[in-house]
């Protein structure tokens, strides 16, 4: 048994007795302010993620049933003042295909006679054999200034995710906006109000730790996000706002006088501590801040989450003629990973979870570029040549059933790639699939770069709308992909604030 980090993993031992004693009034507890949530679920194993407000020690109890019978205890991860009091616990020897009931506590380490209530949840393991799942996907969380508004129901589109029921959802970055403070008041067209919830972490940019931590805190005080994290697994990446708008590694703040802090370097790694701490992300191996991972959710499906954040070389007009550290976006070790990973996959369909689109024009002030794309309908340059090498090589190697989730642009759309309208022809036609926000302004849409040979089946937004449309403009959007577990057919579907599906399409799995 190791703990490290806030991180325990452990042998689970049945729960032979009655839980703690919880006599103590609820002033004296350890409390359990943010929730609890459930990430990385794969075949056995999930990391459950939770935070008290005090130096306390983590336990979490689970069963196949809401009434415990079958229960089994894992315990030890401290919460202390380190980690943000947050910790998490993995769980292992999970059965397939079960719905898992679970139940975390803090024990006080003050005084441990004393525990807090529990925070209950439940998540689906993967199957173990052919069944029909559902993931969902979006991006963008209060970000433009539109944060918890509770007059107009806090973050709702979390609740219209909760019931759409997925099996696992995949948050593509933008987590929050550390580097746009939210105001208490917002006046729409209309001259109605939008009313904020303000914290002193939300009211500048953030800097140190602890205001990155509070980010984070922020949206976790929105009872949608809270109930959502509770009872569905999660896949989470970064993007840029995590930080700092655009960022790139090497990038220096000096023309931002809102920031004492110039080296974008030190803040990264501030906000990705605070990343890493308040998402339920499995940490350990040879690289324990290594944000790109791959999950197989059964025999079906497997998702590779990009990190197109960490490896980038400098925003530029993007027209590099030759791979290399300045024109990377994946950087090489990624981008093999990425290559080999899915070749080696032996899941019907391959879901790539990018937080960056592939073709969709991202610009960075007047001359650089933010995304792949660089504008220029010719061949591939600059960070378009990362992608071609993983492209091409899922044409060489016979690679099928991929699909590219991606976000990051504020509205929805579907892309199709073809190499018969491309310059780049080295590829097989393929579909990326576009979401959020989740809580943010909605934007767009961005013109296509011609490289890829992509073309817009569908987008979201009505044409000519204004910009940074806020939440209660009903323009947030997430996606599902519903896999039919007999015919292994793959049903994408956009779906606005409501849950309504505006656009839908069956994808039928190709022979291997």
């Amino acid at each position: 048994m190791t703990a490290a980090g806030g991180v325990l993993t452990g042998r689970a031992r049945p729960w032979a007795g009655r839980a703690p004693a919880l006599l103590t009034a609820d002033a004296a507890r350890p409390g359990i302010p943010s929730g609890t949530s459930v990430g990385d679920v794969t075949a056995g194993r999930a990391t459950v993620w939770g935070r008290t407000d005090r130096a306390a020690r983590m336990v979490v109890e689970y069963a196949t049933t809401d009434s415990f019978a079958d229960a089994r205890r894992v315990g030890g991860a401290a919460a202390v003042e380190e980690t943000g009091f947050t910790a998490r616990v993995e769980l292992g020897d999970l059965p397939a295909g079960q719905r898992i009931a679970y139940r975390v506590l803090f024990q006080d380490l003050a005084d441990l006679r004393t525990w807090s209530r529990p925070a209950a949840g439940s998540f689906r393991t993967p199957p173990g054999g052919p069944r029909s799942l559902v993931l969902a996907w979006s991006a963008d969380t209060a970000g433009q200034g539109w944060g918890i508004n509770r007059e107009w129901g806090g973050m709702r589109l979390y609740e219209t995710m909760r019931r759409a029921g997925p099996d696992v959802f995949i948050h593509l970055g933008d987590t929050v906006y550390a580097d746009q403070p939210i105001p208490p008041v917002v006046t729409l067209d209309d001259g109605t109000l939008w009313r904020n919830l303000v914290t002193p972490a939300k009211s500048k940019v953030a800097e140190t730790l602890e205001e990155f931590r509070g980010n984070h805190l922020y949206n976790l005080m929105d009872e949608n996000v809270r109930r959502f994290n509770a009872e569905v697994a999660q896949i989470v990446l970064w993007d840029d706002h995590e930080v700092h708008d655009n960022w790139y590694p090497t990038e220096v703040l000096d023309d931002d006088p809102r920031y004492t802090v110039k080296s974008v370097a030190l803040l990264a790694a501030r906000a990705r501590r605070a990343f890493l701490e308040h998402h339920p992300i499995r940490l350990g191996g040879q690289d324990p801040e290594r944000v790109y991972r791959s999950f197989p959710y059964g025999p079906a499906i497997e998702v590779f989450a990009l990190d197109m954040r960490s490896y980038r070389g400098p925003n530029s007009p993007n027209r590099g003629a030759s791979l290399g550290p300045d024109s990377a976006i994946l950087g090489a070790a990624q981008a093999e990973w990425l290559k080999q990973g899915l070749s080696a996959s032996a899941a019907t369909w391959k879901v790539v979870a990018s937080d960056m689109p592939l073709g969709l024009v991202v610009r960075d002030g007047p001359v650089d570029f933010e995304a792949v794309a660089n504008g220029d309908p010719g061949p591939p340059l600059g960070r378009e040549l990362e992608i071609a090498g993983v492209l091409r090589h899922l044409r060489d190697h016979r690679v099928r059933n991929v699909v590219w989730l991606t976000a990051d642009v504020h509205y929805a759309a579907a892309h199709h790639y073809d190499p018969a309208r491309a310059r780049f022809t080295e590829f097989d036609p393929f579909w990326e699939f576009v979401a959020g926000p989740l809580h943010a302004g909605t934007f767009g849409p961005n013109e296509l770069d011609p490289t890829f040979g992509p073309q817009a089946r569908f987008v979201g937004i009505p044409a000519g709308m204004k910009p940074n449309r806020p939440p209660s403009a009903g323009l947030q959007f997430f996606g599902t992909l519903n896999l039919d577990g007999r015919t292994r057919v793959l049903t994408v579907r956009l779906h606005d604030l409501s849950g309504r599906a505006i656009f839908s399409l069956d994808l039928p799995a190709q022979e291997i």
